[in-house]
């Protein structure tokens, strides 16, 4: 990863400090990246690497995981947090390009319709992302769909057993889970070890919000111009849900559908997400910034 320009501490509504971390120049575009569920801000490292050279690239840890203490949970918290968190590396009026993956994009269509979103957001990728029926819609289980496998889905995401350290049997486990058949081993073991990483509590609490998820109302929100990406091999939040949000959106310039490809899409795909932000910074941030 690239070196920190800076780290900064954002302040939630509730109080709750949120760690960010700031790469590139100042003067740069600014994009704001808001991980997963049970990840953390190394999780977008490759996109640091490939973007901090002519890019202004804010990442921070969601409340439970990384360096941001665990909190009050929610879908309200994750907007907040998002609020606080471009309150802090912007200045009032300037645009970014926001990127959320699984439960980053989730917070991203959480704050749609705020003050703070109207002010600060250009554009939008959503990365393996859904809004409603995560639990309903999930592929995790070979069953067939229905009450049950919707049930021991939920006890299965929701597991307070502890993951352990990292062994060539949780690799497998987690790959087969969250990443698509032909990961390579080095990007199998990144994300294992972010995964493992976080801790229970805050793994099984965000769990029983991501299984209550509805955030239909937020996708309507979400007026600018937004690309979707998702994998074709996703267990976690299958393709169906970025169909979905591509139809829904309401103002959807592509739905990219990367073949092989499971959920942790940033990591799996690195050059075609880092890709798909440059082009909305070229159209949409640089846009704006010309314009002032």
């Amino acid at each position: 990863m690239s070196r920190t320009s800076r780290t900064l501490t954002a302040v939630s509504a509730d109080g709750s400090p949120i760690h960010v971390e700031v790469y590139g120049p100042d003067s740069a575009p600014a994009v704001v990246l808001a991980h997963g569920w049970t990840c953390s801000t190394l999780f977008w490292a490759a996109q640091i690497r490939e973007l901090a050279g002519d890019h202004r690239v804010v990442v921070y840890d969601q409340r439970g995981h990384g360096r941001t203490a665990f909190a009050a949970v929610g879908t309200e918290a994750l907007a907040d947090d998002l609020e606080a968190v471009l309150g802090a590396v912007l200045a009032p009026g300037e645009k970014a390009l926001l990127a959320g993956h699984s439960m980053g994009g989730m917070t991203v269509m959480a704050a749609a319709g705020r003050p703070a979103f109207a002010e600060h957001a250009a554009a939008v990728l959503l990365c393996s992302t859904g809004s409603s029926r995560l639990v309903d819609e999930s592929l995790l289980l070979p069953m067939r769909a229905g009450r049950l496998r919707t049930r021991i889905t939920r006890m299965v995401l929701g597991a307070r057993a502890p993951l352990g350290p990292v062994t060539r049997v949780s690799k497998r486990i987690l790959k087969y889970a969250t990443m698509g058949p032909d990961s390579a081993p080095e990007r199998v073991a990144e994300c294992a070890r972010i995964v493992h990483a976080c801790p229970r509590p805050s793994r099984v609490a965000w769990a029983r919000v991501l299984a209550e998820l509805d955030l239909d109302a937020g996708v309507r929100e979400l007026r600018v111009p937004t690309i979707v990406v998702a994998g074709t091999a996703d267990r976690l939040t299958p393709v169906v849900h970025a169909r979905r949000l591509a139809a829904e959106l309401p103002d959807c310039r592509e739905l990219v559908e990367l073949a092989g490809i499971g959920h942790m899409t940033p990591v799996e795909a690195p050059e075609a997400v880092t890709a798909k932000i440059r082009e909305l910074v070229a159209a949409f941030v640089n846009k704006k910034e010309e314009a002032a």
